[in-house]
């Protein structure tokens, strides 16, 4: 007999990735793309990544056998579902897929409760509640310029913002400045002109030019902090209490899953995030798409076989 298969899609500001799944939560095929965020990136450029994604997860598989599938995004927004619609049927698939936002798939890559938390720090940070895998609750994911404190482009921009401001008041560089030595490293190479000010205006004039690259500064401040460096651990400390605090906004029982690069990467964020949420059952949310093909199947299983196939789903590729 043929088997059934489900399909997930957990498409983020980064990458796509889609995974096939038969009922027991054996992957049969898997594949990752370009960035699917609409919002980001546009509605097309959005789809074309979902569906080159598909279309080599898929690969030979017979798109009739796909009884049930979910798309979690970010970046929600209703003009996806019709696009997605035409997608499936064009790649045989007989029902469209269920659409939620990315948060509800990355909570259920940590967790097969049905109600819990999430708290999400990447590029950028967000907790939600979570009842019945639906969002019941949400907190910051307000962006880059307004919100996202302690995401890591939060992160990375107080580091720029600690060396721009240390070369403003006219410091040079000292022996020991592990921060500020990795920054400028990252950013200018081995170039550094003649004054401090006139380091402070390359590197502004840089980030401006590329804000969001301030984001990959995250993982200096981490290693800087690690090394014992003062201003990192400082940023790491605050930045810690603002995911916390966040969290704590929306939270009220079940599990807390940890989401994002992060937070699911061992380092000094996360260490201070879980010793601030001591007492707290703690999660790492793993493997989104197939988390998703997991939230698709689970109304075709019944409730020990979803939760005791849930590890088999969301184990990564």
């Amino acid at each position: 007999m043929t088997e059934s298969l489900v399909v997930g899609v957990d498409a983020g500001a980064t990458s796509t990735r889609v995974s096939v799944h038969t009922l027991d939560g054996r992957r049969v095929g898997y594949a990752r793309a370009a960035a699917g965020n609409p919002t980001a990136h546009g509605l097309a450029k959005a789809v074309a990544a979902i569906g080159a994604a598909l279309k080599e997860a898929l690969d030979s598989l017979d798109g009739s056998r796909v009884v049930a599938s979910l798309a979690g995004v970010a970046g929600h927004t209703p003009a996806m579902v019709p696009e997605l619609a035409e997608l499936w049927i064009a790649h045989g698939i007989p029902r469209p897929p269920g659409y939620v936002r990315d948060v509800t798939v990355a909570y259920a890559a940590g967790s097969a409760e049905p109600d819990g938390s999430l708290l999400l720090s990447g590029t950028g940070a967000v907790a939600t509640r979570v009842a019945g895998f639906e969002v019941a609750d949400i907190a910051d994911g307000l962006g880059w310029l307004l919100g996202d404190l302690g995401s890591g482009f939060w992160i990375g921009r107080e580091a720029a913002k600690a060396v721009i401001a240390s070369l403003d008041r006219g410091h040079l560089p000292a022996v020991g400045d592990i921060l500020t030595d990795l920054v400028l490293t990252h950013v200018l190479g081995q170039e550094r002109p003649e004054t401090p000010r006139a380091i402070a205006d390359r590197v502004v004039r840089l980030a401006q030019a590329d804000h969001m690259g301030l984001a990959a500064l995250a993982a200096l401040v981490s290693e800087a902090a690690a090394a014992g460096d003062p201003v990192a651990e400082g940023i790491v400390g605050r930045a810690a209490g603002h995911l916390v605090d966040t969290l704590r906004r929306v939270h009220v029982s079940g599990p807390v899953v940890l989401a994002g690069s992060v937070l699911t990467n061992d380092g000094p964020v996360r260490d201070a995030v879980t010793e601030l949420l001591a007492g707290e059952r703690v999660a790492t949310a793993r493997d989104g798409a197939g988390a998703a093909a997991w939230l698709a199947a689970r109304p075709l299983l019944t409730e020990h076989e979803a939760a005791a196939r849930h590890a088999a789903f969301t184990t990564a590729p």
